[in-house]
């Protein structure tokens, strides 16, 4: 019996040296060949690797310090140093008077651009797919496309020139007997301002991946429809947008899941102390408590419960995108 039991434990050694000796094979060759891809490629790998180091260093690097959002930072003590506090922060912002109003209105301004800005670079595009007249269209392109490359500095000058009580907007109110209004002031006029003025810079630009969605249809079908006797507006419903629907999916799935990322610059700049009540989001509000008033914990603690919504929003409105039209990121 002593024979059989070592003769057993001989051949499960043996067994174990085997697989262990495959799994290395395996693992040489998966490196032998992903060396060889590399090198076949490296000029592709070459021009990626700026775009890899950037997402390295500012947004993968930066992780590290999430972990003062649980502890009581201490500059003198280091990240390292500092005392864990556990969800101490966190319980401090549910808790604090301006929770509801910054979250009502980060909520507000990123549906409220969602639902407006979201579908008018679509219908921009399908307007445009329409043009004939190929010197009109660079035109148009060429208007549409130019406040994409206005900084967010100049596009909020333009509204403060624009709309200030003495400025162009008023004087035509008083050109007609109407009385003046302070648009920039006037907490009612924020949410619209940010939501329109962003719109007009950004519809053309946005449309451009629409436009190449649209480049792609077949001509075709267009030409088997107009036999058939479908009007223009048949050709779009029908055609047009069932073949740029994945790209707007994608897209979609992509906007909604950056709803509570409300631009900082933008709000920041609009922002007074008249509007505060609609103007105050997350971002401005992070600002304040982390630069203004060094409270690096509890700033860094409020802007992470924001990005674990978006990551929350982005995870929920792809599964539904999975479900509904069998379009998703993943």
């Amino acid at each position: 019996m002593a024979n059989v039991s070592e003769g057993v434990e001989r051949f499960n050694t043996k067994e174990k040296n085997v697989e262990k000796k495959n799994k290395k094979d395996i693992k040489k060759k998966a490196r032998a060949r992903w060396r060889k891809a590399v090198w076949k490629n490296w000029q592709l790998y070459l021009l990626l690797s700026p775009v890899i180091l950037y997402f390295l260093v500012f947004h993968y690097f930066p992780l590290y310090g999430l972990q003062i959002a649980f502890k009581d930072f201490m500059a003198s003590k280091g990240i390292l140093g500092s005392p864990w506090v556990g969800f101490k922060h966190f319980e401090r912002f549910f808790d604090s008077y301006y929770f509801w109003r910054l979250i009502k209105n980060t909520v507000g301004i990123g549906v409220f651009t969602l639902v407006v800005s979201f579908p008018v670079p679509i219908i921009l595009a399908l307007l445009l797919n329409e043009v004939k007249s190929l010197r009109y269209k660079k035109f148009v392109q060429t208007v549409i496309y130019a406040p994409h490359f206005l900084s967010t500095v100049v596009v909020v000058g333009m509204l403060l020139l624009f709309l200030k009580t003495d400025g162009l907007i008023n004087q035509v109110i008083r050109l007609f007997g109407g009385t003046p209004v302070d648009f920039i002031s006037e907490p009612a006029w924020f949410k619209s301002l940010y939501v329109f003025s962003d719109v007009w810079q950004t519809m053309g630009w946005s449309s451009i991946i629409y436009i190449a969605a649209l480049a792609a249809v077949d001509p075709a079908q267009h030409e088997a429809a107009m036999i058939d006797g479908a009007s223009r507006l048949q050709r779009i419903i029908h055609i047009n947008i069932p073949a740029i629907m994945p790209t707007i999916v994608i897209l979609f799935i992509l906007n909604a899941g950056s709803v509570m990322a409300v631009g900082f610059e933008k709000v920041y700049l609009m922002q007074n102390s008249l509007n505060m009540s609609t103007s105050d989001v997350i971002s401005t509000f992070v600002y304040r408590s982390g630069i203004l008033e060094a409270q690096y914990s509890f700033s860094a603690a409020v802007g992470l419960f924001n990005s674990i919504i978006n990551f929350i929003m982005l995870i929920m409105v792809n599964q539904i995108a999975k479900k509904v039209n069998e379009t998703s990121l993943w």
